[in-house]
């Protein structure tokens, strides 16, 4: 009979349990080389820490693991563990829609324990379907993850980052998080240089190393209510609000969110909130979403659309 610690045969008896949909007592203790009274004892451990282990008595009947009301931690082999780690990668890198945050979270803490060995070869295996993910995963997942610690254990981080302008710097930033807002990573850190908040985009960032100084994190407002707002009306000259016959979530399906936000409003209307560098554009957009709208800012605004309709009109062959 083998020897070993209670610990580790738990584990492998987990390990069973997952790689197969039933297992009778006999046959576990097989497996274990113990007792069926130690099967039984073992299966109260895994019950205790959280796993659902189901009996059915009889012949046939047996143990399996069933769906409890909590995840507990999961036993991975190699296969799996690379097999997960290389699809959070792709999903945090933008080629799964509405995941991209949850992935990264997953995938910093699933790369935290990953032997070397392992970590390399899911590396390897992401660079060479790197080429049929699409134009969008511009992110090194590698990236995500160093940023993602930084954020956790608060520590500060050097890079290079180039403006809008094309003007490239370096920074030192305090980071808090990452957002992720339609098809671009963002991160809201505290710029040390500049003494404020600010949002930058990960794919402008370059050379980028987490320090070891940590910081005592700041007071800081809502990062996905900072990152968005920073990305659809900020960098822009003009910044419009425009409430529109519609619901929110119809509007939403129209507007990325890297182009505006939208506020719920009463009695069937919503807000559109949206930057732009030309008042005439943003009045032509506004009328394509084909909803019945009121301009209430700028003033401007309205003078845009005026200019809209009487071009409208003359095209139609019914103005002056």
């Amino acid at each position: 009979m083998r020897t070993e610690g209670t610990t580790e045969r738990v584990l492998r008896l987990l390990g069973l349990l997952q790689h197969r949909s039933q297992w009778t007592a006999t046959e576990l203790a097989d497996e274990l080389d113990v007792t069926p009274r130690s099967v039984r004892r073992d299966v109260e451990r895994l019950r205790r820490l959280g796993y659902p282990v189901e009996a059915a008595p009889g012949i046939g009947g047996g143990y399996r693991l069933g769906a409890g009301t909590r995840l507990p931690p999961l036993l991975l082999d190699a296969d799996e563990a690379a097999a997960t780690a290389l699809s959070l990668r792709l999903a945090a890198g933008g080629t799964v829609a509405g995941v991209g945050e949850a992935a990264l979270r997953a995938l910093t803490k699933l790369d935290q324990v990953l032997p070397p060995r392992l970590r390399a070869e899911v590396r390897a295996l992401y660079d060479a379907t790197g080429a049929v993910v699409g134009p969008h995963s511009t992110i090194d997942a590698d990236l995500l993850v160093r940023l993602a610690r930084a954020c956790r254990d608060s520590v500060r981080v050097r890079f290079r980052y180039t403006a809008r302008s094309g003007d490239e710097r370096e920074r030192t930033a305090e980071p808090v998080r990452m957002v992720s807002v339609g098809m671009h990573w963002y991160l809201m850190a505290f710029d040390v240089g500049r003494d404020g908040w600010r949002t930058f985009r990960l794919d402008r960032m370059s050379e980028v190393e987490a320090s070891t100084w940590r910081f005592t994190p700041r007071d800081h407002p809502d990062p996905v209510e900072y990152v968005q707002q920073s990305v659809t009306t900020s960098p822009y000259a003009f910044v419009a609000r425009v409430r529109l016959r519609a619901a929110a979530e119809d509007v939403r399906a129209l507007v990325p969110a890297t182009a505006g936000r939208v506020e719920e409003e009463a009695d069937g209307w919503c807000v559109l909130i949206s930057g732009g560098t030309e008042l005439d554009w943003i009045a032509m957009h506004v009328a394509s979403l084909g909803y019945d709208a009121e301009i209430l800012e700028p003033p401007e605004l309205r003078e845009a659309a005026a200019r809209l309709a009487q071009r409208l009109s003359r095209m139609a062959g019914t103005g002056d």
